[in-house]
């Protein structure tokens, strides 16, 4: 609607004008209908459809610069004329200007004002998207949005945070936002019939939308993740091949290039879509998590997209609980014993898949999770100790815990003393002790036992320490008679 307000307040501002220049050109040519449909048709001849190299430099000739003037309004012409003057209007947008400089600016500011109208257009006008002006439509979209993204050099040894980089801003934003406005426009609109507008919005239309999300810019993604998300809820034969597509972005940006600026923007998508999976889950869907979700976890840019794949994870253990113990164990494998930021966010998206793991799936990786929790446990990194220490905040994963404390009590007490004596952060020790009382009150006999065990545990490491300490000190004495001696070591 801000759209719609926008185009209304400065197209009031120009609308005389421009409605005096237009009546003026359609008296004196005598025929106004046929003179614009030339110069339509001469610039629609000067834009090549499908050359990306020669984008940037399309531009109107001089002698066509007014061509958007001599285009009469929709609002002002016959209804019976209407449908032709929309299609000449699509044709003279296709026309793409370079905004890398300051030049042809009054084209630029008619062509945007045309745009403005024809959205106009279509939002007042029923019926508006026939048969006939589909390939129209799609072509205009095309040649205004696909094209070679922008890139920037970085050098490859420099250390920088994603985050608190600046996005490079599309320069052709003014046009392209309101293109995506008007393509937004066609697929939601009930007048198009999918299985008619599937022969123009087809599978290598799709492919090159999809490399668009990769720009850095983040208002073009955020137009192109809902115009996706609204394709394939309309197109059902797009569907499959829209999650292949998806799927191999994923395994580019997993075994290629690491960095993908609309990784975030297509999991918000299939977060969706894995909400609508029916049940039980085809095998297809359970590969597409095994093959290309769970791997993302090893991306060194998880962090620009963790929230959206959390949530892809949560709706796969929804929809089937034995999904848990492959998304955990997977977890386990790639861990990365490195980078404590990342472990983080590992323990935060363990703790969410965990509240949601039934107890026989639990029960098959506990030993292998509780030494890592364990390990965390003593890191000595404040903040992954107390990630892994506010586990037991949570009473299902304490029940988990206490359902099982035969087998995880020894390797969580273990940890929990270590902390206590040798770790230097005071958060982190009054947080061991909390949880030791936790295991305490849960089975007092049972602590009794692993904290005895764990006494003469490190009681006998002790007595090795020391054998070890004097089988060295015997070795010294005798390499020191030997020198004495004047002997050769």
């Amino acid at each position: 609607m801000k759209l719609i307000q926008t185009v209304k307040r400065r197209m009031g501002n120009d609308g005389d004008k421009k409605t005096s220049t237009s009546r003026t050109g359609a008296t004196s040519s005598g025929g106004s209908t046929s003179g614009s449909g030339d110069l339509a048709a001469k610039s629609k001849a000067t834009t090549p459809a499908n050359s990306s190299s020669n984008r940037a430099a399309t531009t109107k000739p001089a002698t066509e610069s007014s061509s958007f003037a001599t285009i009469p309004k929709l609002r002002e012409a016959p209804p019976q004329e209407r449908t032709d003057l929309f299609r000449k209007k699509m044709e003279v947008c296709a026309v793409v200007f370079d905004f890398h400089n300051d030049n042809m600016q009054k084209e630029k500011e008619a062509k945007r004002q045309t745009l403005l109208e024809i959205v106009e257009y279509v939002n007042n006008t029923r019926n508006c998207f026939n048969e006939a002006l589909m390939q129209d439509v799609v072509s205009m979209v095309g040649a205004n949005i696909f094209r070679a993204l922008q890139t920037r050099n970085k050098d490859p040894l420099a250390f920088s945070d994603p985050e608190d980089d600046e996005p490079s801003l599309e320069r052709a934003w003014p046009h392209l936002q309101i293109v995506y406005e008007f393509f937004l426009r066609f697929v939601v609109s009930n007048d198009v019939d999918p299985k008619i507008a599937k022969r123009f919005v087809d599978q290598n239309f799709m492919l090159k939308l999809l490399e668009l999300f990769d720009s850095e810019d983040p208002r073009e993604r955020d137009y192109l993740k809902t115009i996706l998300h609204r394709i394939y809820g309309k197109f059902m034969a797009l569907r499959s091949f829209i999650r292949r597509a998806i799927q191999h972005v994923f395994f580019k940006v997993i075994y290629e290039s690491e960095t993908h600026n609309g990784v975030g923007e297509l999991l918000e998508i299939l977060g969706s879509i894995i909400n609508g999976f029916a049940l039980p889950l085809k095998e297809e869907h359970k590969d597409f998590l095994i093959k290309a979700l769970i791997p993302l976890h090893k991306v060194k840019s998880l962090a620009s997209f963790y929230q959206q794949l959390s949530y892809c994870m949560a709706q796969y253990v929804e929809k089937d609980p034995r999904l848990a113990y492959d998304i955990i164990t997977s977890m386990l494998r790639y861990w990365p014993v490195s980078i404590t930021s990342k472990q983080v966010l590992f323990l935060n998206e363990l703790e969410e898949t965990l509240e949601l793991t039934q107890p026989p799936e639990f029960h098959r990786m506990q030993d292998v999770l509780f030494r890592r929790l364990a390990l965390c446990i003593t890191c000595p990194h404040f903040q992954v100790a107390e990630r892994t220490l506010f586990f037991w905040n949570t009473d299902y994963i304490v029940k988990l815990i206490n359902a099982n404390r035969t087998e995880l009590f020894p390797i969580i007490i273990c940890a929990l003393y270590k902390n206590s004596k040798q770790h230097w952060n005071s958060a982190v020790h009054g947080l061991t002790f909390n949880v030791l009382k936790l295991l305490m009150e849960a089975d007092p006999q049972l602590f009794d036992e692993c904290s005895a065990k764990h006494r003469a545990d490190e009681e006998e490491e002790g007595r090795r320490e020391q054998e070890r300490a004097r089988k060295w000190q015997v070795l010294q004495e005798m390499h020191d008679a030997k020198v004495k001696a004047g002997k050769p070591a």
